[in-house]
């Protein structure tokens, strides 16, 4: 397969992660009003986890499980556990549109990490476009107080940071562990830590819910496969931003689920960092074709 076939299938793959990933958090808040956020957490884990064991026997065996850097596997099962619980946490709240507008500023958390920890470039235009992207997620929060500005708008902020530590914490572990290896034991460790610490809390699963978590293991198992396929087959700075595409997801399924529709402050506030995070994308390729013409 040719280069540019290679491109276009990554960029699919990526379209198809970011579809299955809105409607798995779909599933998500439709769980979130009935049970406990840990629950939410454990159940996200272990309903996919008997696919992504198929995938790990199916694409390289049981040896690549064993063969890790344990502690870099440990904090992001603890990581994990965090930004599900938060970001299930600010779904009983908020709608999925206003959620993902906070949450991409992601990105550039995960720029400003890889910069502090890493030690990897990042110039004056870069750290004015991180800035300038944190001032639209308090578009969106409003902390005028006439808006979000609550403990959910918080938790998904709180979501945002463990996602962009767990990225990095990625990009070291892929220099060693297989992809299949990550995604299993991220789930695995989710689904123990969560279920024992939402144990004493837990609610037995309502008869309707069960097609609701057999779609939320579907969705989030193949989202998963689709993003690790789209990585593998196109360059980051192509697929990198097509996640924004989450927001259109986000905006439909408010209004066909939950009859709402984002207003003009959060559009607003969304477009500054979403802006910003293409501007940075943008950055990376330019250093990337510089250094390798």
């Amino acid at each position: 397969m040719s280069i540019p076939q290679q491109n276009l299938r990554g960029m699919l793959s990526m379209l198809l992660a970011v579809a299955t990933f809105a409607l798995m958090d779909a599933c998500l808040k439709t769980l979130t009003p009935h049970y406990t956020p840990m629950q939410v957490t454990a159940l996200r884990a272990l309903s996919s986890w008997p696919l992504v064991a198929v995938w790990v026997l199916l694409d390289g065996g049981l040896g690549q499980l064993l063969r890790v850097r344990w502690s870099l596997h440990l904090l992001r099962g603890v990581l994990s556990i965090i930004m599900l619980s938060t970001f299930a946490y600010a779904l009983r709240s908020l709608p999925l549109a206003e959620t993902y507008s906070l949450f991409f500023v992601a990105p550039l958390l995960i720029t400003a990490l890889a910069a502090l920890v890493l030690h990897e470039r990042v110039d004056w235009r870069g750290w004015t476009a991180i800035i300038a992207g944190f001032g639209g997620t308090l578009i969106v929060l409003r902390p005028s107080g006439a808006g979000v500005f609550t403990l959910a708008g918080l938790a998904v902020l709180a979501s945002a940071t463990g996602y962009a530590i767990s990225a990095i914490a990625v990009r070291v572990l892929g220099r060693s562990d297989s992809t299949q290896a990550m995604v299993f034991w991220m789930l695995t460790m989710t689904g123990v830590f969560a279920l024992a610490l939402g144990w004493r809390e837990w609610t037995p699963i309502h008869p309707e819910h069960w097609i609701v978590l057999i779609a939320l293991g579907v969705f989030g198992a193949v989202g998963q496969y689709a993003i690790t396929d789209a990585f593998r087959r196109a360059n980051a700075s192509r697929i990198a931003p097509l996640e924004y595409t989450a927001l259109v997801w986000g905006i439909v399924l408010d209004y066909v689920i939950w009859h709402t529709l984002p207003d003009a402050v959060t559009l607003s506030g969304a477009a500054v960092i979403i802006t910003c995070g293409l501007y940075l994308i943008r950055r990376e390729q330019v250093h990337v074709e510089a250094e390798h013409p």
